[in-house]
Formats: structure tokens, C-alpha cells, sequence
């Protein structure tokens, strides 16, 4: 009885919240993620994993989605050094552990998910040697990130002008063919099985110029702010 209690007094603070927020909410521009999300579950449909890691979902649904989809999935922050504050997500189980040096996991993944998440890491090539490394031998890893052919920019909000929004207390790297290049050598042996391009902004690279008033795929010559890329371990 003292447990169906509490949670019937859960469930009735949970709805006060949940219409809290869909009464306060506001309309905001579409952003990157229908295309980020789109590339992610089309590999997911081709590839029906079943072992799942989702690195750095924040208060995302998507673990619990990806769970939805059929995948056992097991997701990861690292919410002690990246939010100061804490994080809560109400969707699904997340592991506090640092996808640089992971302490608790195994390399028993066949699919990994890491979506607008790596630019935001400190020593992104640790991270991203270290997803390789959780895959097994054939299994695969999602990547997107903002990224231009030829130009890496440190962190996008540090560069004058642009569309940079409200400021962020966290840093936002542009990556190129160069960078990736040194991750894939530097990591287990992978390589790129497919690389789409995305344009959201008039300038080189993310958040420079005006916002588009809509997103366009393109390729590695044309210009471009955004990749979304499937890698394998092999």
C-alpha cells in the first residue's frame, strides 16, 4: 500500500511538471537534430543492433526511444565534471562515467550513438578511441558533429559575429577531414562506411553568418557546417 502511495503522489508531481512545461513552452527555430536523428535511426533500421550505447544524452528521450526501437541500451554522461549543477534524466538510466576513460563498461556493443555530443569533450580523440574500442569487431558508431571539410575551429563561439545565440559556458569545436583523419589513425582499427553533409548556416563553418531557412544536404566541396557519420570497426 506505502509503495503504490508514493508512487501514485510521483506520477501526480510528474504530470504537474510535464504541463508546466507544455504550457510555458515556446516555438524556437528548427534546429540540426531532425537530420542528426534521421541519419541515426535509418542505420538503425539497417543494422538492427541489439547491444546499444548512447553517449552523452543529457535529458534526452533517446535512450528511451532507442530502447523502443528494440535495442538494449545502456547510456552514459558525465555528469559529475560537465554539468555543475547536476542532471536528472526522467527518461531512462544514466550512467555518470566519462566516455574518455570509461571505468564500468565493456567492449560488447555492436552500435554506438554519439549525437552533437563530442565537440562539446575535452580531448575529443580520447573519446573517440574509446568508442571504437566499446564496439565489438563489425559493430558501428554514429557520429555527428559540426564540422567543415577543411577548416577546425577550437570552439565556434569564440569567433566574432554569427548566429551564436544566448552564451554557452561550454565549448563547441568545428572539426575537419584532418582531425578525423588522426582520430581514425589513432584509434582501433575503423574506418568510414558512410558521410553525409549538412548546410544550416551561410558562413564556413557552425553558427557563422545567417541561419538558412532551411537545412540543405551537400557534399564535401560544397559548403557545409555539419556531418553526420557511420563508422565500423573492423
Amino acid at each position: 500500500m506505502l509503495k503504490a502511495t508514493i508512487h501514485r503522489l510521483g506520477r501526480w508531481y510528474l504530470g504537474q511538471i510535464l504541463e508546466s512545461e507544455a504550457e510555458s513552452q515556446k516555438a524556437r527555430a528548427i534546429n540540426e537534430r531532425p537530420i542528426e536523428l534521421a541519419f541515426l535511426f535509418q542505420a538503425l533500421s539497417d543494422l538492427r543492433p541489439a547491444r546499444v550505447l548512447d553517449v552523452g544524452p543529457g535529458t534526452s528521450p533517446l535512450p528511451a526511444v532507442l530502447h523502443g526501437c528494440g535495442c538494449h541500451v545502456t547510456a552514459i554522461d558525465n555528469i559529475s565534471d560537465y554539468w555543475p549543477r547536476g542532471m536528472f534524466n526522467r527518461y531512462w538510466h544514466v550512467i555518470d562515467e566519462d566516455i574518455r576513460s570509461p571505468s564500468s563498461l565493456r567492449a560488447d556493443f555492436d552500435f554506438i550513438s554519439c549525437i552533437s555530443v563530442i565537440e562539446h569533450i575535452d580531448d575529443a580523440a580520447a573519446a573517440f578511441r574509446s568508442m571504437i574500442a566499446l564496439l565489438i569487431p563489425g559493430g558501428h558508431l554514429v557520429l555527428t558533429m559540426p564540422y567543415n571539410e577543411t577548416k577546425y575551429v577550437e570552439d565556434v563561439y569564440k569567433l566574432p559575429g554569427g548566429d551564436l545565440g544566448d552564451p554557452q559556458d561550454y565549448c563547441c569545436a568545428c572539426y575537419n577531414r584532418a582531425v578525423l583523419d588522426q582520430w581514425l589513425a589513432e584509434a582501433p582499427p575503423a574506418r568510414i562506411v558512410r558521410q553525409d553533409y549538412w548546410q544550416f548556416w551561410s558562413g564556413d563553418v557552425w553558427r557563422q553568418g545567417h541561419r538558412l531557412t532551411h537545412s540543405i544536404r551537400t557534399a564535401a566541396d560544397r559548403p557545409h557546417q555539419l556531418t553526420c557519420a557511420l563508422i565500423r570497426r573492423t
